[in-house]
């Protein structure tokens, strides 16, 4: 349903839209499922501009065949002093934290692998410094900068996003730092990137207004490459939105959260970030939002019971 929200909005902008595959989760992915999502996408009356199976000025649009960018984005976060190697599982972090989280989020990391000392004050310092620099080069606040007219529906857990690349294209910075792939594959360990503990970070959304979150109490240290030697998910799409000049990024109002985490990544990589619009989220008759785990059907099963487009709409509308 986001997806019909990426594609109004991108039309209503002048832009295009784009169907991006994110499939970094080998032993989910598979070229059928990729498959059946543009052709049941399709039949719901969605249609995009660039994708894998027609091409467009970013190709790759298949995030598997994207990694070195990712791993030149996190070989600048290592130079800089931004992440660093964390042996904690999602376990140890949740009996570790003493900060309540939704069900949805991550429990705020408690700082176990965390550095101490010189390394880390330097890298806050780097921080602050970019994000100077960038507003003395465009004479703008960091989350107000504007971009061409695009339009993104950013990732969520699942194979597909879309996203809009420029309907004119202006010469923009690139989307990852022009560094040297690391040799060594970084698998192993996870990566966290350090949050500035007591910083405010803000927003403006398309859809909610003002948003704001303070790092450190509303979210702290988040992963941004797994120890299986996977991106995650928070590094994978700010690289490939600033890749694809994506200047509006359009996603489900359950990602709110990884938006604050995704400004920081921007600034750390010096990067202009996008405006976002969170869209309402498809909910039950007891105003529960459907998900997998609560039995919700996917689009492909909801077609085989032989529901219409227009009856989908319906729960969500524009």
């Amino acid at each position: 349903m986001t997806f019909w929200h990426a594609q109004q909005r991108a039309h209503e902008a002048g832009g295009k839209l784009v169907l991006r595959i994110e499939d970094v989760e080998r032993d989910r992915c598979r070229k059928e499922f990729a498959d059946a999502i543009s052709e049941d996408l399709r039949w719901f009356g969605l249609d995009w501009d660039e994708g894998p199976d027609i091409g467009g000025p970013f190709v790759p649009y298949i995030q598997s065949e994207r990694r070195r960018y990712y791993l030149e984005a996190l070989e600048k976060l290592r130079v800089d002093g931004f992440v660093y190697p964390c042996k904690c599982s999602r376990k140890d972090v949740i009996q570790a934290s003493l900060a309540p989280h939704d069900e949805n989020e991550e429990a705020i990391y408690p700082g176990t692998c965390r550095p101490r000392g010189s390394v880390i004050e330097a890298a806050a310092h780097h921080a602050e410094a970019v994000g100077r620099r960038m507003r003395a080069a465009t004479g703008r606040d960091l989350q107000a900068t504007r971009l061409p007219p695009q339009i993104l529906l950013g990732a969520t857990a699942e194979v597909v996003a879309a996203a809009v690349s420029a309907a004119e294209l202006e010469e923009l910075p690139p989307g990852t730092a022009a560094v040297t792939t690391p040799t060594e594959v970084p698998g192993g360990t996870h990566w966290r990137f350090r949050v500035p503990d007591g910083e405010q970070v803000e927003f403006l959304d398309g859809r909610l207004g003002k948003q704001s979150a303070v790092a450190g109490r509303d979210f702290g240290d988040f992963i941004v490459w797994r120890r299986d030697d996977i991106p995650a998910y928070q590094l994978a799409v700010v690289v490939d939105d600033a890749a694809m000049q994506v200047s509006e990024v359009v996603r489900g109002e359950d990602l709110l959260m990884s938006t604050f985490r995704q400004l920081l990544l921007y600034r750390a990589l010096g990067l202009r970030p996008p405006k976002f619009y969170h869209a309402p989220l498809v909910l039950d008759k007891s105003g529960k939002r459907l998900a997998k785990r609560h039995g919700a059907l996917s689009l492909r099963a909801l077609r085989e019971r032989r529901s219409t487009p227009e009856e989908l709409r319906s729960l969500n509308p524009l």
